[in-house]
């Protein structure tokens, strides 16, 4: 099966097993941890299960890593890889909430691939359905309506505060959630992907997720994130961007690290926190380099802070 059809209809499939459980009290049902760290709740599980099911009956040579899984090869390493959320928001999802996707994005298994390397991105909202499909160099499906806003006061953005030391994160975000909080918005919806889907709608200028960079960089972070992960450092990991960065990427938004750097460059394949990527993504250059700043600035109170 073509690459980017099999992703459609694995995306399609797992949003098919989920979308029933959606606000039930047994989808919250605790079953274990994932591998890296987080809490696996039943609709998780469910989830899992069906992905492996699915590429077993319609593609047992493709590789796939999941949040829960880790890396999975079960007919030795052919030619793609899949690197799979399948519920991405799954608070949300437990909740009965919209903000809930599911994530899948390929790139070809050859050494150690790349995000550089993503291929193709595929996003399903699991509540309304709403799909997103990118294909590097080819555009995205449907086209994206990006905001022309350049201004941090009347910036409609996001953050994730799931797994993270808020005081910390606060820091570094509070002039920007100041800036915006009567002529813009801030949000955290509890998604990565459907915060990224959303500059390309255009209902939101911006995602910014400075987690990685704050535990490298501000002595004592890392003990605090993993004080509040109950032991895990849960910031964004591959699977949790893979599909959301090319999908921003191929509709003309800017996407880089916490830095401002590219992250073509980062690994795919893991989930901890060496693998692990800061996010800034915007609807144009100019708010982004203006967010950047503000980002240097926080980080800056920060360190000063802890000091």
């Amino acid at each position: 099966m073509e690459i980017r059809q099999l992703c459609l209809e694995l995306a399609g499939t797992l949003r098919a097993e989920v979308l029933p459980q959606l606000g039930t009290r047994a989808a919250r049902a605790h079953t274990g941890h994932a591998a890296g760290g987080d809490v696996t709740f039943a609709i998780d599980e469910s989830a899992e299960l069906r992905l492996e099911a699915f590429l077993a009956e319609r593609a047992p040579g493709v590789s796939f890593y999941s949040e829960d899984r880790g890396l999975v090869s079960p007919g030795g390493e052919g030619e793609w890889v899949l690197i799979v959320d399948p519920i991405d928001g799954t608070r949300p999802a437990v909740a009965g909430l919209e903000s809930c996707c599911v994530s899948v994005a390929a790139a070809r298994l050859d050494g150690e691939p790349t995000m550089g390397d993503v291929e193709v991105g595929c996003i399903v909202e699991i509540k309304s359905g709403e799909t997103f499909l990118a294909s590097r160099g080819g555009g995205l499906e449907p086209a994206a309506r990006l905001s022309a806003n350049t201004a941090l006061e009347r910036m409609f953005w996001t953050y994730g505060l799931r797994g993270r030391p808020v005081a910390a994160l606060m820091e570094v975000l509070a002039e920007l959630v100041d800036l915006s909080s009567v002529g813009g918005a801030s949000f955290d919806l509890g998604s990565a992907t459907f915060d990224m889907t959303r500059i390309a709608t255009g209902q939101l200028d911006a995602y910014i997720e400075p987690g990685p960079r704050i535990v490298d960089d501000v002595p004592g972070m890392r003990e605090e994130f993993e004080r509040v992960g109950g032991g895990a450092i849960l910031n964004n990991s591959p699977y949790d961007l893979a599909a959301g960065v090319i999908c921003l990427q191929e509709a003309g938004a800017v996407v880089t690290d916490a830095y401002g750097r590219s992250v073509a460059d980062r690994r795919l394949l893991g989930s901890t926190h060496g693998f692990q990527i800061s996010c800034l993504a915007a609807s144009n250059a100019e708010l982004h380099a203006a967010i950047c700043t503000a980002v240097e600035d926080g980080m800056e109170r920060l360190t000063a802070r802890v000091a």
